[in-house]
């Protein structure tokens, strides 16, 4: 049996501004609210035996990361397939005008200049069958990373990702029983 923790990061600065933001380089960070999820968060994980924390590159899945397992020595990844899916020419819109774009709802069409969510679960599912084939992990990322995660362990369709509620500080718990992921709890 493997243990599988997949966090979404605390509430970051554009999410409280309502605006899109899929560069890691232009990320502001945790919000007082997603420090204080990430705090919460070092509560449920204290204790638990971790063999490594992997996480996304974005400084707010980082700071999570960081507040979440400060004083714990546990090996760190930092995995760019873990990132928040690339929109491109909409970098830094409103979440209206991000929502207004064919991508949104087609999960194959790309973002102008960035990718499709089909592109962002390619990669996540990369990641997180490297990941968990290592032992029991926590990892720091992305709604979409961890709806791509649910969205194949569960077989649920494409088009319906966004039924999942995934919360920010939010645990998914997943554990690999004889091959098999089964979802123990989302939203933890």
């Amino acid at each position: 049996m493997r243990l599988f923790l997949l966090v979404r990061h605390g509430q970051s600065l554009f999410n409280v501004d309502k605006v899109v933001n899929g560069d890691p380089v232009l990320d502001r960070g945790l919000s007082e609210q997603g420090i204080e999820e990430a705090q919460g968060l070092a509560d449920q994980l204290a204790g638990l035996p971790l063999d490594l924390v992997a996480v996304s590159p974005f400084p707010r899945a980082l700071q999570t990361a960081n507040i979440a397992l400060e004083g714990r020595e546990v090996p760190h990844l930092v995995d760019n397939d873990l990132g928040d899916v690339r929109v491109g020419e909409l970098e830094g819109e409103s979440l209206d005008a991000y929502r207004a774009v064919p991508a949104h709802t087609n999960r194959k069409e790309r973002f102008p200049g960035g990718e499709s969510y089909a592109d962002l679960k390619t990669r996540a599912l990369r990641s997180l069958d490297r990941i968990w084939s290592g032992g029991d992990a926590v990892v720091v990322t992305h709604g979409g990373v961890i709806r791509a995660g649910l969205a194949a362990w569960l077989g649920i369709p494409d088009e319906w990702i966004f039924r999942i509620d995934v919360r920010y500080g939010g645990v998914t718990v997943v554990e690999r029983v004889a091959g098999t992921p089964i979802v123990r709890m989302v939203n933890a």
